[in-house]
């Protein structure tokens, strides 16, 4: 087996607890050697409250699949590493649903960032991040999951 190399992105998830059953999920990008112009952490997407129950089970079954247990995390403070492929997925998601309504267009957009590669889950979410007006993708994103007229 090979040794992960020290110079891939650093990612980590955060869990806070806002009050009985308000938990808020947030991935963060941490500073490491690929990422130079990081220096501090950098909050990429999070999501709580309706939303987030409403995904809560594909969210689960992603951090299950990557050894996070979100019940152990702590209130405050330091959160769980997370592997780059889960990070950019949930971040995906969460900034993508964050304000949604509607809750057949978010499964539809849900599984649409599911079936995605992991290019294509990089390429939304580094659009959304870096580009001047983010709503336009993540508009534009939703509208691509949602069309029914879509191949």
């Amino acid at each position: 087996m090979m040794a992960m190399p020290r110079t891939l992105p650093r990612y980590e998830l955060r869990a806070r607890r806002h009050g009985l059953g308000d938990t808020e999920l947030e991935i963060w990008q941490l500073p490491s050697a690929a990422t130079p112009h990081i220096s501090i952490p950098l909050r990429l997407a999070g999501l709580r409250g309706r939303n987030l129950d409403l995904v809560e089970h594909r969210v689960l079954k992603r951090l299950k699949e990557a050894g996070i247990r979100i019940d152990i995390l702590p209130i405050e403070g330091m959160g769980s590493p997370i592997a780059e492929d889960a990070a950019l997925r949930l971040a995906l998601l969460f900034r993508t649903l964050a304000p949604m309504r509607s809750r057949e267009a978010m499964r539809l957009v849900a599984d649409g960032i599911e079936t995605m590669g992991r290019e294509e889950a990089a390429y939304w979410l580094g659009m959304a991040v870096h580009r001047k007006n983010p709503r336009r993708v993540l508009t534009a994103l939703r509208i691509i999951m949602t069309d029914p007229k879509k191949s």
